[in-house]
């Protein structure tokens, strides 16, 4: 009996009490680092919000944090048990690489979704040209921009298509200028032409007196005298003021026996 309880403590001395504290170790490296790891992304939260930075890429950034900061977290457990870790962090490498290959167009829309973000080319409810399309910004996320068309149908760009190309905010400037072009005939009365346009412009309350409009004869083409008139608007009056002016013209020169000239053909017929 006394040989077996010398076997027992050397045991107990050799491996149990060493794993035991080994264990320990892991298990407090564990629970103190998940509690480190949790102050250190609560900090980069509040860093982020005082920086005023959009509620969903700060969501993303402390996710990713929590998520690599445990990753390590993890490592530092294993290694303490006398696990080795090499071989598991060139697969998590390699996985890593492998994941970055097969998402490298979602990667690119994540990265441009940031820059979006983070720079403000456009914000919600902005009328906007980019990734080859047209419409109003309804939500702006890490990957994708939804837009609503003047028709009502909901438009879903990549974020990578939208940064990576040209972006035409129509709503950024307070104001914006209408450019039209309206053609009268060559017979036509180009003085009475042009005063017309001027009091048309004149009696829409919409249209800017400053910057001043303009009307002025542009270009003698081939079956017309064409003007350009430029007016400037409040940015949210373009399509209202664009579209009225139009049908005023067309109605007011019809009064006044102006004519507006349209593609004719001219057809001769020969008889033998």
């Amino acid at each position: 009996m006394e040989m077996d309880t010398s076997n027992m403590g050397g045991m107990m001395n050799d491996y149990v009490v060493p794993w035991a504290i080994q264990i320990g170790m892991a298990i407090a490296i564990f629970i103190i680092g998940r509690i480190v790891a949790g102050i250190i992304v609560n900090i980069v939260r509040k860093l982020l919000e005082k920086a005023g930075t959009d509620e969903m890429l700060t969501n993303f950034v402390c996710s990713i944090s929590k998520a690599v900061l445990m990753l390590f977290i993890i490592i530092a457990a294993l290694n303490q048990l006398g696990v080795d870790t090499t071989s598991f962090i060139a697969l998590i490498g390699a996985a890593g690489l492998a994941i970055g290959l097969s998402l490298q167009s979602t990667l690119q829309n994540f990265a441009a979704g940031v820059m979006l973000i983070l720079f403000k080319p456009f914000k919600l409810g902005d009328f906007v040209e980019a990734g080859g399309s047209t419409g109003v910004v309804e939500k702006i996320t890490i990957f994708s921009t939804i837009m609503k068309t003047g028709d009502n149908r909901e438009v879903i760009v990549p974020n990578g298509a939208i940064y990576g190309g040209t972006i035409t905010n129509n709503s950024a400037r307070d104001t914006r200028r209408i450019d039209m072009v309206f053609g009268i005939g060559y017979d036509d009365d180009i003085k009475k032409a042009k005063e017309l346009l001027n009091e048309i412009l004149a009696a829409d309350e919409r249209i800017l007196k400053e910057p001043a409009p303009l009307v002025a004869v542009a270009e003698l083409a081939d079956s017309s005298v064409n003007f350009n008139v430029r007016p400037w608007v409040k940015s949210g009056d373009y399509w209202g003021v664009l579209f009225d002016v139009t049908e005023t013209v067309k109605l007011t020169f019809d009064e006044n026996k102006i004519s507006i000239p349209y593609p004719q053909m001219d057809v001769h017929s020969k008889s033998d």
